[in-house]
């Protein structure tokens, strides 16, 4: 590739050790996990400071020429794609952890900070850090804040958004920013950080933030539960939360245990077979609180909610209990599957799952479809499975159909086509099933001050 004269300038702003535009790294850093976008990356760039950002943006501001961040490049959204021959921002080499704070108990890390070394880090100074997901051995702490990213415990602990204590962004316009300073309390006016959170980079590039700590947590216990009926989990759900100090609850279909089973040669968690299953994680600092869960559990049986059930003795146990939920998606990654993420008020997820069932299976009767999901927040996940003999091009067209009919079955329960995995290029056409006309508009607004020249992430979200 010939660089363009702009590219060349690039060198003025950067070292050439910090920029590559050799086919195959434009190839690596210019994705994420989904695989159907070609990719046209016209440079791959390294800053390392705040500073280079900064200057980098300065740069794409003079020359028009657009940025994409890139982070560990686990979105499924296609939020970190590049398309359109944007020069890709990648934050490896931003990656140390900086100031912590004993009293405050927060720590200041850079955006490239992956997110399980901050969980080790957590860790080593007795603390915590909640925000858990199956991708955390490579996600990078930017991309989290940039979607918001829930996971696993979001039931105790919340979404990354709660965590925040403050950011330090340049926006669009070339403008460093420091959000909130860590603070507690602080009335004075719009909160900006939180525009940042979950905005995937269209207005400006996180490159630091002061994340809070929680305290170590206690000793849990994990229980894997058949469920003969859809309508019973959210039966389970009640019951569970009303008497134990739930910290997860998860759904997950027979076809995805099966898939689970079959890829990792674990054993079945039961002797029988059931048509769904939940996985609870529960706290169990006292005697007391465990049987509080037993109760709950046998009430389960009583009312038939539960057919079966089995709670863990060990952390060895828990953590295998944990693999029949968090190996579904690497066990379904050979078959190509086509992703939904989605959301509804907790109380319509039954409702809401019968009737996107009937919308598929009219619709597409030969279709294997997965189901799971962090059921007590009301998020499912969708896997649609590429059938045998069908190109890739053919499945994504069909599945785009398919899209049509599961987001209108969201916006009939008031839902949201994005719960965890944001917009990016996959749902933008979408975002007015969830969001309204106005609130779209009022989106344009504020990117465009913050990114006056749209140089930041175009063509994603709005």
């Amino acid at each position: 590739m010939v660089p363009s004269p702009a590219l060349v300038d690039l060198e003025k702003v950067l070292s050439k050790d910090q920029i590559k535009t050799d086919e195959e790294s434009l190839k690596y850093w210019g994705k994420d996990w989904t695989t159907y976008f070609d990719i046209k990356a016209s440079a791959i760039v390294f800053p390392r400071t705040t500073e280079d950002v900064m200057k980098l943006v300065r740069w794409a501001r003079q020359n028009k020429i657009a940025l994409v961040p890139s982070g560990g490049r686990t979105g499924l959204s296609g939020a970190a794609v590049a398309t359109q021959g944007e020069v890709v921002v990648s934050f490896d080499q931003m990656n140390q952890i900086k100031e912590f704070s004993a009293v405050d108990q927060t720590v200041v890390i850079e955006a490239g900070v992956v997110t399980e070394s901050l969980q080790e880090f957590a860790i080593s100074k007795n603390l915590f850090y909640p925000v858990d997901f199956a991708a955390t051995g490579s996600s990078q702490m930017g991309g989290n804040i940039s979607t918001n990213a829930g996971g696993i415990k979001v039931l105790r602990y919340g979404l990354t958004r709660d965590w925040i204590a403050g950011l330090k962004v340049v926006t669009g316009a070339g403008d460093v920013l420091e959000l909130n300073n860590a603070l507690v309390k602080n009335a004075t006016g719009y909160d900006l950080r939180h525009l940042f959170i979950g905005a995937e980079g269209t207005l400006g590039f996180i490159t630091e933030a002061t994340i809070r700590l929680a305290p170590a947590p206690p000793p849990m216990k994990v229980m894997v539960l058949a469920v003969p009926a859809l309508d019973a989990v959210m039966k389970i759900f009640a019951e569970f939360k009303t008497k134990a100090t739930l910290v997860a609850f998860e759904m997950f279909s027979d076809k995805a245990l099966k898939k689970v089973l079959e890829n990792t040669g674990l054993a079945a968690p039961l002797s029988a077979d059931s048509p769904f299953y939940v996985l609870a994680e529960v706290e169990a600092r006292t005697e007391s609180d465990e049987e509080r869960a037993l109760s709950a559990f046998e009430k389960g049986l009583e009312e038939g909610w539960i057919s079966d059930g089995v709670i863990s003795q060990s952390d060895v146990q828990a953590a295998t209990f944990w693999r029949y939920r968090e190996d579904i998606s690497e066990s379904l990654a050979k078959y190509s599957p086509y992703k939904n993420d989605i959301a509804v008020a907790i109380s319509k997820v039954p409702p809401f799952m019968e009737d996107l069932d009937k919308v598929l299976s009219q619709a597409y009767p030969t279709w294997e479809v997965v189901w799971f999901g962090h059921i007590g927040d009301g998020n499912l996940h969708i896997n649609i499975l590429r059938p045998q003999g069908m190109s890739k091009e053919e499945f994504v067209t069909e599945c785009r159909k398919v899209d049509k009919m599961v987001f209108e079955t969201v916006r009939k329960y008031k839902g949201s086509i994005s719960a965890e995995h944001g917009v990016g290029l996959t749902k933008k056409s979408f975002l007015t099933y969830t969001r309204s006309e106005a609130e779209v508009e009022l989106m344009r607004g504020i990117k465009k001050v913050f990114d006056p020249d749209g140089i930041m992430n175009p063509g994603k979200v709005i």
